[in-house]
This record gives structure tokens, sequence and C-alpha cells, in this order.
């Protein structure tokens, strides 16, 4: 008896065991009444060998994404309009959010998102020109890539507030390791960033976005006092809104290495398999 098939068949079900792991598209969907929150970086072109083409969605990937979303009846939120609506919020609501302040938000998802009637809310850093931040995190990361991208200047973030697509939220003065900081000036990064953005663009600033990701119990008491109203993390995931955890909001990451599938998956459950 032949069992020539055997390799073939083997082969096929150790792919579809891996792809199965890699997106779990069996998992069950996060109760669509969670608003899912989005991250993003940068909307542009992958670049040849560089280290941070997961930041960069590219302009294409991010249009077939807000097409999706429009065609599938999600309703686009402004971080501040997901706080106020709360447990009201539409079914299938969801809040772009873009940290850093990357020139990029301008010059291609701004009209992107104009042409899918779509919001969204960006966090900048206050001092976000010539440098590499990145090395906050570790130090390995050197690499200049990151300080070299253009970074928005304060006339483009004024057009991004004014054409209504965009609010504003605060990402620190200087996109430090909050970790690495005494509380005096935590204070002076995350409360100084919302005086010094407030006055800069004479607009409420009511949000707050934890550099890296990373934060403590310190950092969220710190952001309270400062009156924040909301905060994100980049801890993965959708979060169940309630007056607990508004200060430490997960969020779905969009990868510029992903695929289109990959991102429904995320959308569905917050991450793009059972790992991340």
């Amino acid at each position: 008896m032949s069992y020539w098939w055997i390799i073939p068949c083997s082969i096929a079900v150790i792919l579809f065991l891996r792809f199965s792991f890699r997106y779990a598209w069996w998992a069950t969907a996060v109760d669509y009444k969670n608003p899912r929150i989005l991250m993003y970086h940068m909307i542009s072109d992958h670049k040849n060998n560089a280290k941070f083409n997961g930041l960069r969605v590219t302009p294409e990937a991010f249009e077939q994404q807000l097409n999706w979303l429009k065609s599938h009846d999600w309703n686009f939120v402004t971080m501040s309009e997901l706080v106020i609506l709360g447990n009201t919020l539409p079914r299938k609501s969801v809040a772009l959010t873009f940290d850093d302040g990357f020139e990029d938000n301008y010059t291609n998802a701004l009209p992107i998102m104009q042409r899918y009637g779509a919001k969204g809310t960006l966090y900048l850093v206050v001092d976000r020109h010539k440098r590499d931040w990145s090395t906050n995190k570790k130090a390995h990361h050197n690499s200049g890539e990151l300080m070299q991208e253009p970074k928005l200047t304060d006339t483009q973030v004024t057009e991004m507030l004014q054409s209504g697509v965009f609010e504003l939220g605060a990402h620190t003065t200087t996109h430090p390791n909050l970790s690495q900081l005494l509380e005096a000036e935590k204070t002076s990064e995350i409360a100084g960033s919302k005086q010094q953005l407030e006055k800069l663009f004479q607009t409420n600033i009511g949000s707050f976005a934890y550099p890296f990701g990373i934060y403590s119990q310190d950092d969220v008491r710190v952001t309270k006092r400062a009156n924040f109203e909301s905060a994100v993390t980049t801890e993965a995931g959708i979060s169940e809104l309630n007056t607990n955890n508004l200060l430490e909001l997960k969020r779905v990451k969009i990868s510029g290495k992903d695929n289109f599938f990959a991102f429904r998956m995320r959308m569905k459950h917050g991450q793009r398999g059972l790992r991340k």
C-alpha cells in the first residue's frame, strides 16, 4: 500500500495549525459594544533595511483599512467623544490614534481620513524635532532613523485641528521613559505637556498617551492630577469602558508588517493572534 499522501497531508496540517495560531481566526470576537482604539504612528511607505517599518503603515494599506471600516458600518470617534459618550457609544465605534507627531500624519493620513469621514486623535510630543527617542527605551535602537523622520510643524498641527478631523492629545514634552524619572520630572513631562499644548494651540487637551506604553501606578496618579480624562497604553487589546480604567486603556496595534487579514482579526479580538 502506498502512503505517498502522508507527507503532503502532514504539511497541510502543520500549515493550517500555524495559520490558526498566528491569526486566531476561530477566537470569539470581543463584544462590539466595546470601542476599538487603534494605534498608528506613521502613514508612509516602507524604507529599505529600516528598523521601524512596523511603525509605517503604507497609505494604500491605511486607505484599505478605512474603506473596510466605513463599508462595515464602524462609527469613527475621537478620544474625547469616547469618554463623553462612554457606555452610550454606538456599537462598532473606533477611535484612530496617532502617536508622536510625524509629518506624514498631515501629508498622507489627513486627506485619506477626509475622504472617508474619519476622525482621529493626535498624541503630540511637544519637543519632537531632532530627537531619536527610541533610545530611551532601548539603547541599541540608536540608529537615528526616527530622529531623521520629518515631524509635524505647529502650522500643520493647527491645520489638522481646524480641519475638524483631528483633536489633540498629549504625549509628554520630550518622549522620555517615565520609569527613569523622579516624580517631579514625571509631573513636568505629563502635566507640562498638557499646559504647553493647550497654550500653543488654544485647545483643550483631555487625553494622554504613555511613551512606549511604559508606565506605573505613580504615572497614572500624576496623569490623574493633571486632569486628563483618559490615557492610552500600548497594551494590545480592547478595553471595556468603566470609570476605573479610563487612564489605562488598551489599544489595537496596527503594524505596517501586517496583512489585511491580520487587520481584520485585530478588529475582531484586539490582537492578531493568540500572543500579539
